[in-house]
């Protein structure tokens, strides 16, 4: 299998934590990764950790896309940064993935002036998993959000196309064989919400091969009734961002709780199990990353805040989604629904 490339200068913790990832990865795994960025900054960091050098290579960028940078004008002037220079080792063959825990907005603008789009497709979408109850046999704990920030507005033909490309990523990645896809809305009702969320159900619901389980409401994101849940990039942001935000509130409340009362404190050393699940869940970041879905190439985005496991998990994403063949089934999801 060809190799990841990881865009090394970007996220919070660069380039410390892109190369932590990509050794630690190079000792586990038989993955390939080709770490782009600063070379001589690269090799130094290397040097100083242990890895295996059959599977690390290094492509040189001279610039890096900063987290505050506007991301059209990055993607159009900062041609040799570490970005577009790891997603051009993917469109030229050489990598079959891309990772990059940089400049979120950057990183949708430069991928849709470097990598090619898929057929029939409208708009981009990027996936989020995120954390919630299990309520069938063999659900996976982590459901699906799209878009959440690729797109701000769109029609039923994106929604219903989001839909498609969310059930196919589901089936590749999480092994759900017929993922229950759900439309956020205000409520269950189909005749609920604009033009284009009714249009959109009723397609949905008469698509063929598509397991619409139909309108869900927001309270009902963290039940296990819906895998795929599909909304605007504008809704999808704000809810997995108030999500992440939630659950550490919970945290830090239960925290500064146990502190000052020792009954709080005596219950929660009893369900340490379950405090440590809670603050594992907290943190969006070690998921591994979104999918940036709509493009001929494999491109996963972890989250700015990423550390070293993060981004080692989002590289075994990027690797198994191209294994797996994920472009392909996208291929296939978007030529059923049309």
């Amino acid at each position: 299998m060809a190799a990841v490339a990881v865009d090394a200068m970007g996220g919070e913790h660069a380039p410390e934590a892109a190369v932590q990832a990509v050794a630690a990865v190079s000792l586990q795994t038989d993955i390939e990764c080709v770490l782009v960025g600063d070379a001589a900054r690269l090799e130094k960091l290397l040097e100083a950790t242990a890895y295996n050098p059959e599977r690390i290579a290094i492509v040189h960028a001279a610039e890096a896309i900063g987290m505050d940078e506007e991301p059209r004008s990055a993607a159009r002037y900062k041609r040799k940064a570490s970005l577009p220079v790891a997603l051009r080792q993917v469109v030229s063959g050489r990598c079959a993935a891309a990772v990059s825990a940089g400049n979120p907005g950057a990183a949708i603008a430069v991928a849709l002036r470097e990598l090619t789009v898929l057929p029939r497709l409208h708009k981009a979408a990027m996936a989020s998993v995120y954390p919630r109850a299990v309520e069938h046999a063999g659900q996976d704990p982590l459901g699906l959000a799209l878009d959440v920030g690729a797109t701000v507005r769109c029609g039923a033909d994106e929604l219903v196309q989001f839909a498609a490309m969310g059930a196919a990523y589901a089936r590749v990645i999480s092994r759900v064989d017929a993922p229950r896809v759900a439309l956020l809305n205000m409520g269950r009702d189909a005749a609920q919400g604009d033009e284009g969320l009714v249009a959109a159900h009723r397609r949905l619901r008469d698509c063929a091969g598509m397991t619409f389980v139909g309108n869900i409401e927001g309270h009902e994101l963290t039940s296990g009734r819906a895998d795929v849940v599909v909304c605007e990039g504008l809704i999808g942001n704000i809810v997995v961002k108030l999500l992440e935000t939630v659950a550490h509130m919970a945290v830090d409340l239960t925290s500064a709780a146990a502190q000052g009362n020792w009954r709080v404190r005596a219950g929660m050393a009893i369900m340490a199990t379950r405090g440590e699940r809670l603050r594992a869940l907290a943190d969006i970041a070690s998921y591994g990353g979104a999918p940036l879905l709509g493009f001929e190439q494999v491109f996963i985005k972890a989250h700015a805040r990423s550390q070293a496991p993060a981004i080692a998990n989002a590289v075994k994403v990027a690797a198994k989604a191209a294994r797996d063949g994920l472009v392909p089934a996208l291929k296939d999801a978007l030529a059923a629904v049309g």
